[in-house]
């Protein structure tokens, strides 16, 4: 098979559980207790306010219409109107998520430049004291959930040794640089600002090591079980007779068939980042798309919940894709046995 039918196949695939999850989160965001226009309007609104604005929401229409009406507005690029920022959620989702995003993809670069470094390290050292150390640590570090990896290190670095700030995304007195992309470290770039980039690249060190941590350290576990178990294969042995060094050994013949189960997990640990942000951006006061949901959630804006799990999904399934055609590429045998062969 073709690597690009294998995408397109991928995509197909893609498109029908975004509809499915889209239908799910509607469905679920409907029956939960509580009227959503009247906590809109207030305690103390009339019912006539109440009536009129359940309307306007089309609240007072069948579900599957409801569905409908708010299929059309998002083919449209129409999200629907927020009830707590009383605005458009298209562009709530182009000021908040940017910032996540940055942030997400510090946290990226963390886990896979941490996770192949261990790794390797504790594949190469294998049963040795570099290799005890990373698979001990790694075991803390995958039990301790983001939220409370955040905690501990700003306990540690921002209140006890003050290398890094404690929350937020720039210091007082530093202003932020014009919006071109929505995200800051970019935005400082584009305009010069280079003292406001490295100012909210420190901000942003603990809250991506808390988010990435568990992950890099699982990674760095898969990465090295397949070093130690794929070393005493055959070919290893026939390269390694034939006098090639033992790094040139282990960076081209070794290391590609054991990361591959790694890049599968990595990939969508890395897609998970931004639904495991909430509780993180909370604890360093990021002001980034995953701490406006849970104002929404808590407040049961109810387009704003399906938009956001919307847009997660989106990531999550872009991620995917990617995941998968990184995996084929790295192993021909995937699209073969797509195929059938």
């Amino acid at each position: 098979m073709r690597l690009s039918t294998y995408i397109l196949k991928r995509t197909v695939y893609v498109v029908f559980s975004l509809i499915g999850l889209s239908i799910l989160v509607f469905v679920l965001a409907r029956v939960l207790p509580g009227d959503p226009a009247r906590m809109a309007a207030g305690p103390r609104a009339p019912d006539w306010v109440v009536d009129a604005l359940r309307k306007q929401l089309r609240l007072d229409k069948p579900l599957y219409e409801q569905y409908i009406y708010w299929l059309q507005d998002v083919l449209h690029g129409d999200l629907g109107y927020s009830l707590v920022t009383r605005r458009s959620l298209s562009v709530d989702v182009l000021e908040y998520l940017p910032t996540s995003l940055e942030l997400i993809f510090l946290a990226a670069v963390f886990e896979i430049v941490g996770s192949f470094t261990l790794g390797v390290i504790a594949g190469r050292y294998s049963y040795k004291w570099p290799d005890n150390i990373v698979r001990v640590t790694s075991y803390v570090g995958i039990s301790i959930p983001a939220f409370v990896m955040g905690i501990i290190l700003q306990l540690v670095f921002a209140w006890w040794l003050k290398w890094f700030p404690a929350q937020g995304m720039l210091s007082v007195g530093i202003e932020r640089p014009p919006t071109i992309t929505g995200m800051v470290t970019l935005d400082s770039l584009m305009t010069g600002r280079v003292d406001v980039f490295l100012n909210v690249l420190w901000h942003m060190v603990l809250p991506a090591l808390a988010l990435c941590l568990g992950g890099m350290l699982q990674d760095a576990r898969i990465i090295r079980s397949g070093m130690v178990e794929n070393k005493d294969k055959d070919y290893i042995s026939m390269v390694t007779s034939q006098g090639l060094p033992e790094r040139l050994v282990m960076f081209k013949y070794l290391l590609k068939p054991s990361v591959i189960p790694a890049v599968t997990v990595m990939g969508l640990d890395i897609a998970a980042l931004l639904a495991n942000a909430f509780l993180v951006e909370i604890v360093y006061n990021w002001p980034g798309f995953s701490k406006f949901g849970i104002n929404v959630m808590l407040n049961k804006d109810l387009n704003a919940i399906v938009a956001l799990v919307l847009v997660i999904g989106i990531i999550y399934a872009i991620a995917n894709i990617v995941v998968d055609v990184m995996v084929a590429y790295l192993d021909p045998r995937i699209r073969l046995m797509e195929r059938g062969e």
